[in-house]
């Protein structure tokens, strides 16, 4: 993982700027300049050159970055040209979706393993993952030395669950459920809150709104 000193806001960006740079790569583009990329994606050039020099990647005066190379640093430095293996907790219809999402090879993840606290859904395959008995998650993860867990359980077993994985040695956690969880300060958590992320999506749709006249 990068380490502490690196800005928040630049790990966020830089996946952005990989998608964007994916792109121009596949419609056979070489170079590109940091001031067409801050055009592109609304950020202020001097951040684009920032976040791009913290990968290693330098670009040359005129010619800007080579995209291929650029890809290459971005990937090395968030760790997507490795992969770190995943346990899943709830194989509902998040679990489930996310399960079944090709796209987080390229992330540098795997899940390679769900439970979920119905027995009834223990033997089941989702795509080529298979989900397991809550009973097995300790002994596998210490064995397997998995570091990450994704939690899409309800959240009143959030916090029991976290604490599972917290208790098998998992130092990361992707945790989906709207609760905040308490875990040791080794415990890295990223809260990806759905609803609140909705919820200031359609605040936002309704202050931009202008009421249409009538008749």
């Amino acid at each position: 993982m990068p380490g502490p000193s690196v800005p928040i806001p630049t790990l966020r960006r830089l996946p952005r700027y990989y998608q964007y740079l994916s792109r121009l790569k596949n419609a056979g583009q070489e170079q590109v300049s940091a001031a067409h990329m801050a055009e592109v994606l609304g950020v202020h050039h001097t951040q684009v050159r920032k976040d791009l020099a913290i990968t290693g990647c330098q670009g040359r005066p005129k010619t800007g970055h080579k995209i291929s190379e650029l890809l290459t640093a971005i990937e090395g430095f968030l760790h997507w040209d490795s992969h770190s293996d995943a346990f899943l907790v709830g194989v509902g219809s998040l679990g489930t979706a996310l399960m079944k999402y090709p796209g987080f090879d390229k992330a540098g993840a795997r899940i390679v393993a769900a439970f979920d606290h119905d027995p009834t859904k223990a033997g089941l395959r989702i795509g080529d993952t298979p989900v397991l008995p809550m009973e097995k998650f300790t002994s596998l993860a210490e064995r397997m030395h998995i570091a990450v867990g994704i939690l899409t359980v309800p959240s009143e077993a959030a916090q029991a669950t976290a604490d599972l994985m917290v208790g098998s040695g998992i130092r990361a956690i992707w945790n989906f459920a709207p609760v905040n969880l308490d875990v040791p300060d080794h415990v890295i958590v990223e809260n990806l809150e759905l609803f609140t992320s909705l919820a200031l999506l359609l605040r936002k749709l309704s202050d931009t709104c202008t009421p249409q006249p009538v008749g």
